[in-house]
Parts: C-alpha cells; structure tokens; sequence
C-alpha cells in the first residue's frame, strides 16, 4: 500500500508540474542577449551617458559595475536560452525510473532536437516581429527628424542611431546615407533580412521621394500609419487565438493527467503501458493519436494567426 501510495504522489506532483514545464518551454527568450545587454547599459549609463539609470549618481553604484552586471546577466540568460530543450531530460529519466524502463529515455532523446526547433522557430518569430516593430519606429524617427528640417541622410543616421534594432542592417544603411552612397539599393537589400521586409516600402518611399523632404515625410508618415495597423491586427488576432491555444494545451496534458489518475488508484499504469504487449500497442497507438492531435488542432489555430 505505501508502495503504490508513493507512486500515486509521485504521479500527482509530476501531473501538477506538467503546466510548469510546459511554460517554460513556452516561454520565449524575449530578445537576445546581445539585445538585452545594450538595454541594460543605456539604461546603466543613462540618457547621457552619466551613469543616473540604474546605477550612477542616484545609487551609488558606479555605472561600470552596472554594465559588468548586465552583460553577466544577459550571457547567463542566453546560456539558459539555448538549454531550454534539454528540460526532456530530466523528466524522461524520471519515467524511465518510475517505470524502470529505458524506452523513457529513447523518448526523451528523440524529444530534444524536436523541441530545440520547435523553441528556434518560436525565437526566430520573436526576432521577425522585434525587427518590424523597429522599422516601425525607424519610420516615425526619419519623419520627425525630417520635419525638424534636417536632410535626409542626416534623418536617417540619426534615426538609425536612435532606433538600433535592425541589427546587421544598420552598418551598410549607416555607410551609404553618410558617404553619398545608394540608400534605396541599401534599403532593399537590408528588406531581405528576416521581419525587415517592409523596409522595401521604406526604399520605395526614398527612391520617389528624396529630392523633397516633404513629400518623403508624407510617404514615410503612412507607411509608418500601415505598419501600426498591421501590428494591431496582428495582436488582436493573437489574443483572440489565446483560448484557442489554451485548449490544445490543455488536450495534450489530459493523457498525462489521465495516468497520474491511474496511479493514485492503484492501477500501475506505466508498469502496464511499458511491460506488457497489450499495453506498448496501447502507448503506441496512443502517442501517434496524441501526435496526430496535436498537430492538427495547432494546424487549425495557425490557420487564423497572421503571416
């Protein structure tokens, strides 16, 4: 009785730390850590660069021990970032354990390099989404320094200055618009970067354009007004997807908590599902209908986010 006790408490807190797990790998890396470390030591140096942000005259903490900080902080996160699949490891060794069986960890094997691209394509969307969003403030940058009355190409590398997120983009669009250079062909080519692609309206505004500052700030200022609007559709298709995404969660935990039921009842089931014939085809057939599941509930509620 205690034995089968302890397995039902055991099956209860594994249950219970399902949604846990599952958030974690949920969770996404919101930046990477290079991103993060420059947020950290502007907001360390300050507006000026006198060290009043976090540190600096305000605390006492000297600006440079801020900036150490945040740079060891934004390392350990990307360290932890690129981990996050390996959280199947230790959760298949629990199972193979409880069920002393080894075909948990074959499990768990085959599990993280699906979860690992499964986390990357979940980055590189965030990086694609953080990238429009840049361009977005690129553009009301430009038209403001544009309606300040400076030219052109001193509104773009001021706006690009101040903006900082598009990344590799910035060095050859920076060099062109300080040296005379083709800023349109630089435009373009930097529009083919993942989640930079409306930096080709941006071109095309500048290729029409140039020559006026007014009609560029026009041109750029609706621009800016489209991407907005996109950017608002795109968050509001996401939070009504929400309770979609919601469900499909919690479809996929229901067999897990199914068999923690088991277990508190008495019923053994890992010993029955990993040791005996009837119970491998009934995981078999099982995981393929969870799998198939999945998919297709995910394929379903993807079919309505935005591209």
């Amino acid at each position: 009785m205690s034995g089968v006790v302890s397995e039902g408490s055991t099956w209860g807190a594994a249950a219970c730390a399902a949604p846990a797990v599952l958030l974690v790998l949920r969770r996404g890396s919101g930046g990477t850590a290079r991103a993060r470390c420059a947020e950290l030591a502007r907001g360390a140096s300050g507006p000026g660069g006198g060290g009043t942000g976090i540190g600096g005259a305000e605390t006492g903490v000297p600006a440079g021990v801020v900036r150490s900080a945040a740079v060891l902080r934004a390392r350990a996160g990307e360290l932890l970032g690129r981990r996050r699949a390996w959280v199947c490891v230790p959760v298949a060794v629990a199972l193979a354990m409880l069920g002393k069986s080894w075909l948990p960890l074959v499990a768990g094997a085959v599990a993280v390099p699906l979860v690992r691209r499964w986390l990357r394509g979940r980055d590189e969307r965030a990086v694609c989404e953080r990238s429009d969003d840049a361009v977005t403030a690129l553009c009301g940058a430009v038209v403001g320094e544009l309606r300040a009355g400076r030219e052109p190409g001193q509104a773009l590398i001021r706006a690009v200055r101040e903006t900082r997120g598009l990344g590799a983009a910035e060095p050859p669009l920076l060099a062109a618009a300080r040296f005379g250079g083709d800023v349109p062909a630089a435009l373009h080519r930097a529009s083919l970067m993942p989640g930079l692609g409306s930096l080709a309206g941006f071109a095309a505004c500048w290729r029409v354009s140039v020559d006026g500052g007014a009609g560029l700030a026009a041109g750029l200022d609706r621009l800016e007004g489209a991407l907005r609007a996109e950017r608002r559709r795109r968050e509001e298709l996401r939070a009504r997807l929400a309770g979609a995404w919601s469900t499909v969660v919690v479809l996929a935990l229901l067999p897990l908590a199914g068999l923690g039921m088991g277990a508190a009842l008495g019923a053994e089931p890992l010993r029955v599902l990993l040791h005996t014939p009837a119970g491998l085809v009934c995981l078999a057939t099982g995981l393929l209908l969870e799998a198939v599941g999945l998919l297709w509930a995910g394929r379903i509620v993807r079919a309505g986010e935005p591209g």
